[in-house]
């Protein structure tokens, strides 16, 4: 008999789902537009089974991927769990095996040694194939349209990384999948790789690097010549783990760093910048300016995990936690290690950056992300697992340094946005975007549709669920041309 823990990762807006199943030519309001045509993957963690230690993070759960296919103006649904090895032992022995959070510590000796991965972060289509990805393990296959597991690659042993991050990058030019690890030598070692695998899934080159310091390297960022990465003080080390603590911890003793990685390259010059602490996690673009390099981050001053807490037991402090918009530029013309300069580019409390994906690496011009207006009124107490309630969409115009957004309206939280372009050569920023609100008193989740560049004007059509869908991380539109047969 199943008993879940009466924690806050767990209960409430946080409660697990456990739901697989299809819907076919879901309920809508509106229209869907007859131009999207594709799919939109999207992934949460859902624990199959009740975790082993009560006080485990949210981020613990099993990967439940969500599809939903457009075509002829529909949208059919399916839910499937990513069957991870880690997904097989459990459901194998009906109960959890593995133990707490990224600590191989804790598990049953019965799994010992086997891949703890849930695949629970991302999810993105290439060479046919979705990639299920969380960044402490290798790559999951699955089917894009049955969602039917595969199971773990090393792309043929090409990929010599023990680890898949779950940010990966397709660039646009040359429709490579871009992508990196950490952690690639195991548990807590501060070597990473970059990789790239061509548009048949073929891996071109993985160069190793050392990083100053070990660390969660969730994100990065892409421009035509170089790959950036940010290095920011949520840090781990095996005392932590053998003391039970959380596999991460904030540390504001700690620089923070950008590194500059040339594409393709051994690595040997990697060039470190070094700047004041603080917390940035997801990445909006990054793009090349003659010498200079600019970096769209969502920086705050503070710590944004709660469940990452202080490593000196400093109290979590959530204005300081709150992330905006900001433009971090280095010089590889400079002598020094320096930051050119840091500039803030909006005073909304804002996460979960998107762009249009067709301009990754280069000069852009639109962002779109999750923002947090604590002046709205709010009928429900809990936001997401980080204390944020995400009640707007926001738009930012980067060129004419304008911005406006849509509400959700007092009921609801929203998940991560996608940009899905009208067509293939529309203009930057032309096209549509979609994300799931999560209405927390009727206890619904609907699919919205909104035009990109008038998100004022509300939803175009929402494409509603009987359930609410449980908290989800990241994910990715496919065009119908990207999917393995005619949908």
């Amino acid at each position: 008999m199943a008993h879940y823990p009466n924690t806050p990762g767990m209960t409430g807006v946080l409660r697990p789902l456990r739901i697989e199943g299809d819907i076919l030519d879901m309920e809508v309001e509106g229209e869907i537009p007859a131009q999207l045509n594709g799919t939109f993957h999207r992934v949460h963690p859902d624990a199959q089974f009740p975790p082993m230690f009560e006080n485990d993070q949210f981020f613990n759960g099993d990967g439940m991927v969500s599809l939903f296919h457009f075509h002829d103006g529909k949208v059919d649904f399916r839910q499937r769990y990513a069957q991870t090895d880690k997904w097989k032992a459990e459901r194998a022995a009906g109960k959890s095996l593995f133990g707490m959070y990224r600590n191989p510590l804790t598990d049953d000796e019965s799994v010992k040694g086997m891949i703890r991965g849930t695949a629970n972060t991302n999810v993105m289509v290439h060479a046919g194939k979705l990639y299920a990805m969380k960044e402490d393990s290798p790559c999951l296959i699955m089917d894009p349209l049955s969602l039917e597991t595969e199971g773990y690659t090393n792309f043929d042993g090409k990929i010599k990384n023990q680890t898949f991050s779950g940010h990966g990058k397709i660039d646009p030019v040359t429709g490579n999948f871009c992508n990196h690890g950490y952690a690639a030598t195991g548990v807590l070692t501060d070597d990473v790789s970059y990789f790239e695998i061509d548009p048949q899934g073929n891996v071109l080159f993985e160069t190793f690097f050392k990083v100053p310091y070990y660390c969660m390297m969730h994100d990065f960022g892409l421009t035509q010549d170089y790959v950036i990465f940010h290095i920011v003080p949520i840090t781990g080390n095996w005392d932590r783990l053998k003391a039970g603590k959380p596999h991460f911890g904030f540390d504001k003793t700690l620089p923070v760093y950008l590194g500059v990685l040339k594409r393709g390259a051994d690595g040997s010059d990697i060039r470190w910048f070094k700047r004041d602490n603080c917390f940035a996690s997801h990445v909006m673009n990054a793009y090349q300016d003659g010498t200079k390099i600019h970096f769209d981050t969502c920086e705050a001053k503070g710590n944004s995990f709660p469940f990452f807490p202080d490593i000196h037991d400093d109290s979590f402090d959530p204005v300081a936690a709150r992330p905006f918009l900001t433009r971090w530029t280095v010089d590889l013309a400079s002598n020094g290690d320096e930051f050119t300069s840091i500039e803030k580019l909006t005073d909304w409390i804002d996460e979960f950056p998107r762009i249009d994906e067709r301009f990754i690496g280069q000069p852009y011009r639109h962002g779109w992300g999750l923002v947090m207006d604590p002046d709205m009124p709010m009928d429900f107490l809990r936001g997401r697992a980080s204390g944020f309630k995400m009640n707007k969409i926001g738009h930012w115009d980067l060129v004419a340094r304008t911005e406006d957004c849509w509400w959700a309206g007092p009921e609801s939280i929203i998940q991560e946005p996608c940009f899905v372009p009208r067509s293939a050569d529309a203009p930057e920023g032309d096209g549509y975007i979609i994300a799931l609100v999560d209405n927390l008193i009727t206890n619904y989740s609907d699919l919205v549709v909104l035009d990109a560049l008038n998100l004022p004007a509300g939803p175009i059509a929402r494409a509603k669920l009987p359930i609410r869908i449980r908290s989800g991380l990241h994910g990715n539109w496919a065009d119908a041309s990207k999917l393995p047969r005619a949908a």
